[in-house]
């Protein structure tokens, strides 16, 4: 008889890039975590409740646009006119607030921006155009609207409702903006949203595979045109926040919020190819671009330089989702 025995298998072995690929939250948590280590080792003030504030605050009127950014990329599809709708929005905010009063310009901003929304959700469900194609000409036909809508001019805005979103409020010793608040309100709801309803499952499902979707009952039509209204709500809301930030309504203002919001949720750890992903993603993601521009500030990195590692960051990000998808299939 043999006395030979079967090593049991190694369960440590099992945590392999494999996993991480499997876990699409793990590399950008990791990748943040590093990032604060090496940049609080570089700078003392790195971790000051100060700069931790500030960090948050230049975040939020992108990192809420990279929500609705990540609703649109789950279904396999990209928005590049965003940006250029919250731009608009704030424009319509303070025109609308001078001669209306606050409540009027929020409600003619909301329904402007959904109005937008909804010119791109009907373009790519009821012509069946392609996401890029539509957003790519919104963007361009918003931009050039808001250009003459403001008359090249820069709106004040004044203290009140419309900016209350940049006010300071104390937790302890640490200070930040109810427009924090309201970006990480925005994360909760949409994590709910996508994670707990019907609704989010099937954005997944048709973000996954439009063809098996319609095939299982799903209205791939209705809930990508859900999609789209969604983000012009978004969209309003970021208008609000970035006039809390700067009270000027600046129809040049945010001019790479497209491509920022882009980079948040590809660096999150959602798939260009849709179906895969999720919000918590597109917020580590928004904060890694944040250390990432703050630390190299403090470091003395030219911001040309900075633009060099965030696109260095993007490419590994969508290199590693190519290469989870090929192993996943």
């Amino acid at each position: 008889m043999s006395t030979d025995t079967v090593a049991p298998p190694k369960a440590s072995s099992r945590f392999n890039v494999g996993t991480i690929l499997r876990e699409p939250l793990l590399g950008p948590l990791a990748a943040l975590v590093i990032a604060i280590i090496v940049f609080s080792s570089i700078s003392s003030s790195f971790l000051n409740p100060q700069n931790v504030s500030l960090i948050l605050q230049q975040s939020v009127v992108v990192g809420i646009l990279a929500v609705g950014q990540t609703l649109i990329i789950l279904t396999s599809g990209i928005d590049l006119s965003i940006g250029a709708v919250a731009v608009m929005g704030t424009i319509v905010m303070a025109q609308s607030a001078g001669a209306n009063g606050p409540v009027v310009a929020l409600g003619s901003t909301l329904a402007v921006c959904v109005a937008f929304g909804a010119i791109n959700g009907g373009l790519v469900t009821v012509l069946r155009l392609p996401p890029f194609i539509v957003t790519l000409g919104t963007f361009t036909a918003i931009q050039a609207a808001t250009r003459l809508l403001a008359g090249s001019e820069t709106y004040q805005v004044p203290s009140g409702p419309l900016t209350l979103l940049g006010t300071s409020f104390k937790i302890g010793s640490f200070s930040t903006t109810y427009g924090v608040v309201v970006m990480l309100l925005v994360y909760a709801v949409m994590w709910y949203a996508l994670s707990q309803t019907s609704w989010g499952r099937h954005i997944y499902a048709v973000g996954g595979s439009p063809q098996a979707s319609d095939r299982s009952g799903i209205k791939s039509g209705r809930v990508l045109f859900s999609v789209y209204i969604v983000t012009g709500v978004i969209a309003a809301i970021a208008a609000w926040a970035a006039l809390g930030r700067i009270p000027n309504a600046d129809p040049n203002a945010y001019q790479n919020a497209n491509l920022e919001t882009i980079t948040a949720v590809v660096i999150g750890g959602t798939s260009l190819f849709g179906g895969r992903g999720t919000v918590i993603g597109t917020l580590i993601g928004t904060l890694i671009v944040g250390v990432l521009r703050n630390g190299l500030t403090q470091a003395g990195v030219d911001s040309l330089y900075q633009n060099v590692a965030t696109g260095i960051l993007v490419i590994v990000a969508v290199a590693v989702d190519q290469f989870a998808r090929r192993r996943s299939q």
